[in-house]
């Protein structure tokens, strides 16, 4: 095949030739494979993921092979499918799913993630649910009790990485508070040729294998022209202590990654079909391992909706960032022009998943290059140049306004960075109890024991404030309106009304050269369990002492974000915790059993940042 194919499998002139490839064999290759049909005049669309609807569902988890990149390699399936089928539920009703195990030699599982239900449906083994063996089934059996865009997948060892994974949306019983005349799912993913568990130990040996960005002698020379040599030798330093580099913004990257739109590489082209003056509602599902995506439609304002299955004000946008679980609803409303690229880079700039909203089969659009590589800053690490020392020993780094240059910190300055290993904080908390109210950004933060010369935590930091305003790294000042959490308002007030009644601060820790991740320092395994009382309410405090953003998943609880005044702000099942922030958010404990609690980037979970959390009667 040459470069004189017609769209929609043609190359765009900004897609690279590898990418290119990718897509053909993709959409070619991958019929043989059993998972996709033979490709024909609309290829790109016949691995459309099926939609169920009903009440009853049958789910098969099996083995099967895939050609993304160009050569077959083994996938996890849901009834044959890669991303799994979308659910389609409704409101208010039970609806049974049976699921069965065609793995060899391998338990699964499915976690209905962001879904109200009982704990023994949750789907996380070892918690509630001792998973499904090899040749057994297992019926999940729930009632609904909300409506939006949610999404299913894996809790099973690397097996969502593999390809368990898909949509669930879940329509309402009463209108939505908007209209429109059509929608899509867009469920982007990350896919890697390796072995999953043999990413992890490659993780684990070299964490920044990925990191082919790093600063050279000809960037110290010409920073050291700009900047001068004892500004320059200083913030070399810094990096240096912090055992990191600016160019450290993810794990895994497009130089291992593959970026999916619907299961499909940039080159098959997804299409979405819309007819000029439509409202169209695009469901935005971020089903990545490791992947934060930028998300835009040049040429078309979306208006966000829903966040997390949950209504919000309205507020258009040119572009938004979604963390990995993350999901929102957004509205666009084409006209003008027959075909607009849907553009999703990753946070880092080495890769996008790509797709298209036509008019009809077979157009496109201009797809564009990536923005440029943004480098972090102290700022972005929260870390500025006006701290106070006082009371730390060690290595300490000064540190000031917590957010980057041209956003104001809602905390103010103040922060302190130091190694964690130098620290002589004697004045640590149990993550248990909390001696003030953390929401307002401007309480200390007291780090817990378990932290000091932990050797699973390289760094601690003291932010002042959640940075909500702040769009993220390679976002500010784009020329774009990018959403930033501030933006993101519940259309209904706190839904319990009560003050909490105590409150839980953690601490997201880790080690960058060991891969290590935990809270407060102390890993999955060696952690006791957080015990909630059944019906408080209570908030839970975040502060991110690792240089890295973690998406945090509270399961079978909702999380209600608190704005820089400690009030009410959004109603989410995940909360992005950007390096250097303190964030807040209420917990109602009206669900009894053992839940789990982590970092939704797959391989930080499995990596330690992980805690169960017990819901009890008189706890």
């Amino acid at each position: 095949m040459t470069g004189t194919v017609p769209p929609p499998f043609g190359a765009p002139p900004s897609l690279p030739r590898r990418r290119f490839v990718q897509g053909l064999a993709f959409a070619g290759l991958a019929g043989g494979s059993g998972l996709l049909r033979a490709a024909g005049p609309h290829a790109a669309n016949a691995a459309a993921p099926a939609v169920l609807r009903g009440t009853a569902f049958e789910l098969d988890i099996g083995a099967a092979e895939v050609n993304i990149t160009g050569r077959p390699r083994p996938a996890v399936t849901v009834n044959g499918s890669l991303p799994a089928p979308i659910l389609r539920w409704r409101e208010g009703d039970t609806v049974s799913v049976r699921v069965a195990n065609r793995l060899a030699g391998a338990p699964t599982s499915i976690h209905w993630h962001g879904i109200l239900l009982p704990a023994n449906m949750d789907g996380v083994p070892g918690m509630s649910f001792d998973g499904i063996a090899p040749g057994e089934s297992w019926l999940y059996r729930f009632t609904l009790k909300q409506s939006g865009s949610y999404w299913y997948h894996g809790h099973s060892m690397f097996q969502e990485q593999a390809g368990l994974y898909g949509a669930i949306i879940v329509d309402p019983l009463q209108p939505p508070p908007y209209r429109y005349d059509r929608e899509h799912v867009l469920l982007f993913s990350d896919w890697t040729d390796l072995a999953p568990d043999a990413l992890f130990r490659r993780l684990k040996k070299a964490p920044s294998y990925d990191n082919h960005y790093k600063r050279t002698v000809g960037d110290f020379v010409h920073d050291a022209r700009e900047d001068g040599l004892r500004a320059t030798l200083a913030d070399r330093g810094m990096w240096g202590r912090m055992r990191m580099t600016p160019s450290d913004l993810s794990d895994v990257n497009g130089h291992t990654y593959t970026y999916l739109l619907n299961g499909q590489p940039p080159a098959a082209n997804w299409t979405g079909l819309f007819k000029p003056g439509e409202k169209v509602l695009l469901r935005l599902i971020n089903a990545g391992a490791m992947t934060y995506f930028d998300v835009r439609i040049p040429g078309l304002k979306m208006t966000v909706v829903a966040a997390d299955g949950q209504y919000v004000h309205p507020v258009t946008v040119d572009e938004l960032r979604i963390a990995a679980a993350e999901t929102y609803d957004v509205i666009v409303e084409p006209s003008g022009q027959d075909a607009y690229t849907i553009f999703a880079q990753d946070m880092g700039r080495t890769g996008f998943a790509r797709g298209t909203l036509a008019a009809r089969h077979g157009l496109a659009a201009p797809v564009p290059a990536n923005d440029p590589r943004p480098l972090l800053t102290m700022e972005d690490m929260g870390h500025g140049t006006h701290g106070d020392h006082a009371g730390h020993g060690g290595a300490g780094m000064e540190s000031g306004c917590g957010a980057a240059k041209g956003h104001g910190a809602e905390g103010g300055c103040g922060a302190t960075m130091k190694h964690a290993a130098g620290s002589g904080d004697g004045s640590a908390m149990h993550a248990g109890h909390a001696d003030a109210h953390a929401g307002h950004g401007v309480a200390a933060v007291v780090h817990p024991s378990s932290e000091h010369r932990s050797p699973l935590v390289d760094m601690q930091s003291s932010p002042t404030g959640p940075r909500l305003d702040d769009p993220g790294i390679g976002l500010r000042g784009n020329g774009r309106r990018v959403l930033a959490y501030a933006d993101l308002r519940s259309l209904f007030d706190d839904p319990d009304g009560r003050d909490p009644g105590r409150e839980i601060q953690l601490h997201l820790t880790g080690h960058m050269e060991k891969f290590a991740w935990s809270f407060d320092g102390i890993p999955f395994a060696s952690a006791q369990p957080l015990r909630l009382n059944y019906g408080e309410r209570l908030r839970i405090v975040l502060v991110n002492d690792t240089m890295m953003q973690h998406p945090i998943h509270l399961h079978g609880l909702w999380s209600d974000l608190e704005d820089a005044d400690g009030a009410f702000q959004v109603r989410k099942h995940t909360v992005d915790m950007p390096p250097g922030t303190r964030r807040s958010y209420r917990v109602r404990a009206d669900a009894l059993g053992r839940w789990a609690y982590h970092c939704h980037l797959l391989y930080h979970m499995e990596g330690g940042m992980m805690r169960e959390v017990r819901v009890e009667e008189g706890a």
